[in-house]
């Protein structure tokens, strides 16, 4: 069961942690008062000023009842010097702002009943536009409206947000964490012989990646149901063997038998972790706190994966991360050059379409510099969890390496662990400092752990040779 879903799970570590709709304020007043409402945008469209006091105000036109697919049955004048909202929907987001701006219109707000994703469109339609163009929810518009009736003039500003925030400490332990254990845990795990099927797993995690880009909106309740599921099986697998070891809940109750007594602790522990995988699946948009519960069953989750998907020496290792990196580079930077609209396939599933769903396959922590900033809802730090199950199966794999050799100091086991953590430092340092544009994470951490001349003795180990 675990390894006929584990194409189509793996694939969904596999998208950009990073990858996020670029959010801005916008700002309302009538001169007495204001008020501040969330918007998307495209920055590849638009520069908008970083402060308040920087842009420049417009006086706003109410065209909700327009979709604004042309111009006809519009005064010449009326858009000049001003800004427009207009409904969603019928035509294209530029098309909209063309031809707004052909009218005058010195800024686009474009009014969305669905989910605020990015606007984008292809390399030309970037170059033609000159206008600020940004997607808002059609519910705060019509607020606007009550709070303002007597009409309001809106600037669009989008404040800096800072490179390095304590969550990413926070982070870099989870992410650790969960590698570590997941590696130790997966001990001296049988040899299998997987080499003729890893070109079939890697065609099907990108066969599935399609059908996400294209059925996301229907797919997208398949994954979270999977994911509950198999977290819930993850979730009981670990704290069983967490209470074995520390020698909790063994005891026993005569009158029903020792057969009877391991039963209960059985359905007792499974009905726990069967309950917050339903807690989580009822409440995942509540931000404020279930990332929280998601972060468990997440480590829980990677850490039972690393166990149970193993790989039997580190040649097939090393071929399995090869076509994996070869999977995140096409996906992240070849797909953008044949879709339509320029952006990549990996992240358009990863931004979710104008679905109101997101994978869940991530691990979560509010931005601590952003917790007093409620209009765009909270910020956080995101880590997928392919930047931990996939260096993890050769963490997990060096662990098992150390325990067919006798080693007792368990030397690939630690080495390969700093490396992970060598990576993930240098990824997160390259992401606040230099990277600007998606960029696969194995890029970084598949380098470090693969460098070095003591991986060579397992790298040329037979399968025959390491036999204790």
């Amino acid at each position: 069961m675990a390894r006929i879903g584990a194409p189509i799970l793996l694939l969904c570590f596999m998208y950009m942690s990073q990858v996020t709709s670029e959010q801005a304020f916008l700002h309302v007043s009538n001169g007495t008062s204001s008020k501040e409402y969330c918007v998307a945008y495209n920055p590849s469209w638009t520069n908008l000023s970083a402060s308040l006091g920087g842009a420049v105000p417009y006086v706003l036109v109410n065209l909700t009842s327009s979709t604004l697919c042309n111009g006809s049955g519009l005064d010449p004048g009326m858009l000049v010097g001003k800004a427009v909202v207009v409904m969603r929907g019928e035509c294209g987001f530029v098309q909209k702002a063309l031809i707004a701006q052909a009218l005058g219109a010195t800024t686009v707000l474009v009014a969305s009943r669905e989910s605020l994703g990015t606007p984008s469109a292809n390399q030309t339609d970037y170059r033609e536009l000159k206008i600020p163009l940004a997607l808002m929810r059609y519910g705060d518009i019509q607020d606007a409206l009550e709070v303002f009736p007597e009409g309001m003039t809106v600037l669009l500003y989008d404040p800096p947000v800072p490179l390095f925030d304590l969550s990413i400490l926070v982070m870099l332990a989870i992410g650790v964490f969960t590698v570590a254990m997941g590696g130790y845990w997966s001990g001296a795990a049988e040899r299998e012989a997987l080499s003729s099927a890893l070109t079939i797993f890697v065609l099907v995690m990108c066969a599935v990646l399609v059908l996400m880009y294209f059925f996301y909106r229907w797919l997208v309740y398949v994954i979270i149901v999977m994911f509950c599921l198999a977290s819930a099986m993850a979730l009981y697998s670990c704290l069983n063997a967490l209470m074995d070891r520390l020698g909790c809940g063994s005891c026993r109750f005569p009158c029903l038998g020792e057969a009877a007594s391991d039963a209960v602790r059985t359905v007792l522990l499974a009905s726990v972790c069967v309950t917050l995988a339903v807690v989580w699946g009822v409440y995942r948009n509540e931000d404020r706190w279930i990332w929280v519960l998601q972060d468990l069953l997440g480590m829980a989750f990677c850490v039972n994966f690393m166990k149970t998907i193993t790989v039997s020496n580190f040649k097939i290792c090393f071929i399995l991360l090869s076509l994996l990196l070869v999977y995140d580079v096409f996906f992240v930077f070849i797909t953008p050059m044949l879709t339509s609209n320029g952006e990549s396939v990996m992240v358009q599933v990863a931004v979710g379409s104008d679905s109101n769903e997101k994978l869940p396959m991530v691990m979560k922590v509010p931005r601590f510099s952003s917790w007093d900033q409620d209009t765009c809802g909270m910020a956080f730090s995101i880590l997928g969890f392919g930047d931990l199950i996939v260096p993890g199966l050769l963490v997990a794999y060096c662990h098992r390496f150390d325990v067919w050799i006798n080693s007792t100091k368990k030397v690939y086991f630690v080495s390969c662990t700093v490396a992970y953590l060598s990576g993930m430092v240098f990824t997160f340092a390259r992401r606040c400092g230099l990277a600007q544009t998606p960029a696969p994470s194995l890029l970084d951490r598949y380098q470090d752990q693969l460098r070095g001349g003591g991986l060579r003795e397992p790298l040329l180990q037979e399968d025959q040779n390491v036999i204790q």
